[in-house]
């Protein structure tokens, strides 16, 4: 008997060593939409009523915006260097803004984040959250921008520039903007958002803890019990959008850490699509010849592909519903997306 327990004492040992190994230390770098609900303890909260636990910390000062980031306590907590994921959730309104702008003030700082990250961290998995459109758009900024006028225009900016930013900085990508999306399109009647039309109502948080859960851990949300206070049909609906939106297409949001990462410039887009908005037909032009173009809807599922042997190519929309579709043209480095808006 004695020897028989001996025997399991490093099967033991390896088991809860692996079990160690398993709990997530996360850094949550953003503003009042991570801090609203406290997101990351939801995200724990959840973790815990399905057996599993998670450790964080979180530096998220309102309004703050990657830039800020860059020069205030966020860096410090990067390069303790202890974290296996860190989360880069920008401020609210800023990756929607016009190219030059977001080029300028955004994009830098983000790369700049990540290479911190990288340096730090040997083994850490860096993941932008993508956030939401306000509620009725940015009218404030519209009149310099048209397309924030409304909550599909802004919504559709922002995961555009996130997804380039995940992209152009071999980073992973939380779409919790795709599962709003699907919500706002398939169950109206759950409220996302506060009276201020910005932030997250508990449904709306309960939407991006459910999808980051999924993120870190890889699970099916279906098994989901933690229901944050909502009622059981709310909660499920919100974990049905998760499942189809996340889970389903995990490898397409999940980015496997990069060997031997060389830092490098974010490259501007060389990608070009016209007329645009467009009706039917839609001509893309680039600076090389990509290796695969692909047609998206807004939920990030592929509906066209193509693999051109010259350029330019036209592509023909007129059998597609008006909205908003994402072009993604991939080189053997590197994916370019783009919003594309298809009219009546």
């Amino acid at each position: 008997m004695k020897h028989r327990v001996f025997a399991l004492l490093p099967l033991l040992a390896a088991t809860l060593l692996a079990q160690a190994q398993a709990v997530p230390n996360v850094l949550f770098i953003g503003n009042s939409y991570t801090e609203t609900n406290n997101l990351p303890q939801m995200i724990a909260d959840i973790a815990q009523s399905m057996g599993e636990m998670m450790t964080f910390e979180k530096n998220t000062p309102g309004g703050c915006s990657f830039r800020q980031h860059c020069s205030n306590n966020s860096m410090a907590l990067i390069q303790e260097g202890s974290w296996n994921i860190v989360v880069l959730q920008e401020q609210s309104q800023l990756p929607s803004f016009p190219q030059m702008q977001v080029e300028q003030e955004c994009f830098p700082y983000a790369q700049q984040l990540v290479d911190s990250i990288y340096a730090h961290n040997p083994e850490a998995e860096p993941m932008f959250f993508m956030t939401w459109g306000h509620k009725n758009g940015d009218p404030d900024n519209a009149s310099e921008y048209p397309v924030l006028g409304s909550y599909e225009g802004m919504d559709s900016m922002l995961c555009e520039r996130y997804i380039y930013m995940a992209e152009s900085n071999d980073a992973s990508l939380c779409p919790v903007g795709r599962v709003w999306r699907y919500l706002r399109t398939h169950n109206p009647n759950i409220e996302l958002y506060r009276n201020d039309g910005s932030h997250p109502s508990v449904a709306g948080s309960y939407a991006a803890a459910c999808s980051f859960y999924v993120m870190f851990f890889h699970r099916d949300p279906d098994s989901i019990a933690f229901n944050a206070t909502l009622d059981e049909t709310t909660a499920q609906a919100i974990r049905t959008a998760v499942k189809h939106i996340v889970y389903d297409s995990l490898s397409r949001w999940q980015q496997p850490r990069p060997q031997n990462r060389i830092n490098s410039s974010i490259l501007p887009i060389h990608l070009k699509a016209y007329p645009n908005p467009t009706t039917t037909l839609l001509t893309v032009e680039s600076s090389s010849i990509p290796q695969q173009i692909e047609l998206l809807n807004i939920y990030g599922q592929i509906l066209q592909t193509y693999t051109p042997s010259r350029m330019p190519i036209r592509i023909n929309l007129s059998g597609l519903p008006a909205g908003a579709y994402l072009l993604q043209t991939k080189t053997a480095t590197r994916k370019t997306t783009q919003t594309i808006i298809k009219q009546h």
